[in-house]
């Protein structure tokens, strides 16, 4: 007696159909690449203009602060440091294309002593390409009583910057509705 049973057409003519469909879903729906970045050393305040403790010019300032890795553009903040004059500045720093260097314009007045602190609100601040958030650190300078820098070209000359690092940019879509506009 043969315990095998036979087998119907019908299951049969399903797997035949089922496996080249089941193969065209899976070339139709792609797995997108996922980029994984090893673990990293939180980022390390390198250098700042002006300098720890540095007396510059009233007027136009460009803050510079630059890290050891490479930073996420959209990562960053910035407050008063505890018992200094709060610093006049646009919201929003610039990550210059070396990717290492944000920019940031102030104003700043004669004879007072300015400090900012960098990453002082978590969650959030200054982070590498990894997320990686840069430790907290504080920088304090004085405004002396000198002549004021009244321009922006003066300001980026002082903190050594090149005329294709300027602190602020416009929006490619504001610039081009400018100049349409400038043409009619």
């Amino acid at each position: 007696m043969s315990l095998a049973r036979p087998v119907s057409p019908l299951i049969v003519l399903a797997a035949l159909i089922g496996a080249p469909l089941a193969q065209a879903q899976t070339a139709s729906n792609p797995v997108s690449p996922v980029l994984i970045l090893p673990p990293t050393q939180p980022p390390k305040l390198v250098s700042t203009y002006p300098a720890q403790d540095q007396t510059v010019a009233p007027g136009v300032l460009i803050l510079k602060v630059a890290f050891d890795q490479q930073m996420s553009p959209s990562s960053w903040n910035y407050a008063p440091a505890a018992g200094a004059e709060p610093m006049d500045c646009v919201r929003t720093p610039r990550l210059l294309n070396d990717q290492k260097t944000f920019v940031l314009l102030c104003r700043v007045l004669a004879g007072k002593t300015y400090g900012v602190t960098f990453n002082a609100q978590r969650p959030g601040g200054f982070a590498n390409l990894g997320e990686n958030p840069a430790l907290e650190a504080t920088l304090t300078f004085k405004a002396a009583g000198d002549p004021p820098i009244t321009t922006v070209k003066r300001a980026m000359e002082l903190a050594g910057l090149q005329s294709d690092q300027m602190p602020v940019q416009e929006a490619p879509m504001a610039a081009a509705g400018n100049s349409a506009a400038a043409g009619r």
